[in-house]
This record gives C-alpha cells, sequence and structure tokens, in this order.
C-alpha cells in the first residue's frame, strides 16, 4: 500500500479546486476516479495532498470522498472551498474552521431524533479537536492578506444541505442552528463520511456571501476569495502539520 497521505481535501467547484492547486508546491495530472470526481495529487504546505473535485451537493461530496478513503489512506479529510456566512457578526472574507456539522434538512425528530440527526448516526460530527486548535494558530501566521479584508479565522458550526440558503430560507436556518457560523452543501456529508471511515475531519470554508437579497450576485462576486482563503489556511495547517509517524 502507498504512503499514507497527509490529506485529502474536498471541493465542490473548479474555481474552488483552483484556488488550491495555484497554491500548491507541486501538482500532478488531473484523473477521474470512480464515481466521476477530480483526483488531482498536490504537495501543498510542504504535505501530501489528495484534492478531490466533487461536484456540488451532499451526495456528490460523500460518493467522491468514500472513494477516495477507499483508496487512500490520510491523517485527515478536509473540507475546502466557499461557504455563506449564518452567524451574527460573520463577513463576507472570513474563514471558519467547524466546530460541530450537521446535517440541515435532516429531520426524524417524530421518532425521537435531533433535527439535523440523519437516524442511525450522531446528532452532530465535530472536528478533530487538535487540527481544529492548529488551524487557528496556523492562521496566525499568514502575511497580510493582498485583498481587504484580512483573512480573520473563526471557529463555529456549519450546516449543509442540498438547498442553497438564500433570503428567504435564511431566517429559518438561523432559527432552527443558531449556533452556526456558516453553511454549505457538503460539509456534514463529508464529516459523516469521515465518521464512518475513522479519519479525522476538518472543515475550512471561506465566507463567500452571507445569504443576502443580492440575487446572488454577492456569491458569485467573492466565491473565488473565499476558495483563495480557504486554501491558504489549509496550506498554513499542513505546513504547522507535525511529520508523520
Amino acid at each position: 500500500m502507498s504512503a499514507r497521505l497527509d490529506a485529502v481535501v474536498v471541493v465542490a467547484m473548479p474555481v474552488e479546486a483552483e484556488a488550491f492547486v495555484t497554491a500548491a508546491d507541486e501538482v500532478g495530472a488531473t484523473m477521474v476516479a470512480p464515481g466521476g470526481a477530480e483526483h488531482r495529487s498536490l504537495r501543498l504546505g510542504g504535505r501530501r495532498v489528495l484534492l478531490v473535485r466533487s461536484g456540488i451537493g451532499l451526495v456528490n461530496a460523500a460518493t467522491a470522498a468514500s472513494v477516495a478513503l477507499a483508496a487512500h489512506r490520510t491523517r485527515v479529510l478536509v473540507s475546502g472551498g466557499s461557504a455563506g456566512g449564518l452567524g451574527v457578526g460573520v463577513r463576507v472574507g472570513d474563514v471558519v474552521v467547524g466546530d460541530e456539522h450537521v446535517h440541515s434538512n435532516a429531520d426524524a425528530r417524530a421518532f425521537g431524533y435531533a433535527l439535523g440527526q440523519v437516524p442511525g448516526m450522531p446528532a452532530t460530527y465535530a472536528a478533530e479537536a487538535g487540527l481544529r486548535d492548529q488551524a487557528h494558530r496556523a492562521a496566525d501566521t499568514l502575511p497580510a492578506w493582498p485583498v481587504e479584508p484580512g483573512v480573520r479565522v473563526l471557529r463555529g458550526d456549519v450546516v449543509s444541505g442540498d438547498v442553497f440558503v438564500d433570503a428567504e430560507r435564511v431566517e429559518g436556518v438561523r432559527a432552527a442552528f443558531p449556533a452556526a457560523l456558516a453553511t454549505d452543501m457538503e460539509s456534514a456529508a463529508l464529516a459523516q463520511v469521515a465518521h464512518l471511515f475513522g479519519v479525522p475531519f476538518l472543515s475550512v470554508r471561506g465566507i463567500s456571501d452571507l445569504c443576502s437579497p443580492v440575487d446572488a450576485g454577492e456569491f458569485t462576486t467573492h466565491v473565488d476569495d473565499a476558495a483563495d482563503r480557504s486554501a491558504a489556511v489549509v496550506r498554513a495547517l499542513l505546513r504547522a502539520l507535525p511529520a508523520d509517524s
């Protein structure tokens, strides 16, 4: 079996993948894995990384991560890319490092489960605490960001679903999950796969929009910068990791 990777990083969209490719020290050829996800080997922050572009949504993310983890040993599974900001005080340009992760569309409360809990699964999926804390420390070592605002790293819950959270839906999501700082369409699925495979998990998402009534224009304007910020924090984290034993 090949040597263990330092990280499998899963992103959804080409612009999110490009942010990691641009930040990499070395870049391998793109390969299409079973299920259709794109795989690319990178040297990122001096570490061996498999970059997986899954496509958007919970099923695409879970399928791509399962294929990657079945084929590769890794120290951590990372959810990278962009997200919408939910919490009070979150601003476009922030990076949210996930604490707990939950499926925002899951609702089996009629059978005694918590809101957001998939039957038979944990109510939430926690990030690996050491990696989460290391990400915050590593972010402090980043140079000044060339675009305002600078990289501000927050810790908080992340909710994920197959519905884009816009102005019509955001208040309901905030009311249901008041501790959530960010929302995306992949992280909770990736956290669930990491749980099933017994792999440490971390979500590092740049905030591209605030789920605001701007007809999604805010997202399309800032998604590339959000992805760049996510990649910068992940690279700093990987650079700070101790050598694999």
